[in-house]
């Protein structure tokens, strides 16, 4: 067993709040619904699940569940927005095609954060099963664990690590820096790249349209 190495949680509540003002700052045609419904649903919970300072391997299953819910809530509303970022990109006068363009790139970074949360939530685990020390088979493999002597004795992965990766691969749409292992972390990766890429590629064509 290796030694306990509590995770701090507030990277991930950070980050789930600035999806969620992100998603605030959408226009309403790219949202479903009150543009208040989701930074409420998200906010009540995440309240109480700030209250300890660390992921810990005593937490439960209750705050497990809660925690992924609030994560596939946010990445199912960016998806949704997604999809009407298309429709609307694809119809929209030039004036309009503009602002839609800046939203399109609130869509993409909050594509990217979510998919930073979820690596975070997925590898070995999740972070409650790291911070018991308990050795798990890795769903990334950084640079650093194979080749140890690039990194301290006692690294590891933390938030920023995951949401790196998720970064490089929502712009490269391949693992640049850490590669996926298990089926459900090239999962991730496959569906982080496949909305980046659908994004990226639908407001290229509108930017030329626009520029001409």
């Amino acid at each position: 067993m290796a030694d306990a190495h509590p995770e701090p949680r507030w990277p991930a509540s950070v980050a789930l709040l600035v999806c969620v003002g992100l998603y605030a700052a959408l226009p309403h045609r790219l949202v479903v619904g009150p543009k208040w419904l989701l930074p409420a649903l998200v906010a009540l919970p995440l309240v109480p699940l700030s209250a300890r300072r660390h992921r810990h391997p005593d937490e439960s299953r209750l705050v497990r569940r809660a925690t992924l819910s609030l994560i596939g809530l946010v990445t199912l509303a960016n998806v949704v927005s997604m999809a009407l970022l298309v429709h609307h990109l694809l119809h929209a006068h030039v004036s309009q095609g503009r602002a839609l363009i800046y939203s399109a790139i609130a869509v993409w970074l909050t594509n990217v954060i979510v998919y930073g949360l979820w690596l975070w939530e997925v590898d070995r685990g999740g972070p409650h099963v790291r911070a018991s020390g308990v050795a798990q088979l890795p769903d990334l493999q950084f640079p650093q664990m194979e080749n140890p002597s690039l990194a301290p004795a006692d690294w590891r992965p933390s938030f920023a690590d995951y949401l790196y990766t998720s970064f490089a691969n929502g712009t490269s749409f391949a693992p640049a820096d850490a590669m996926p292992l298990t089926v459900r972390a090239k999962t991730l990766f496959l569906s982080e790249s496949l909305v980046s890429l659908i994004t990226i590629a639908v407001v290229a064509a509108r930017a030329v349209n626009i520029l001409h």
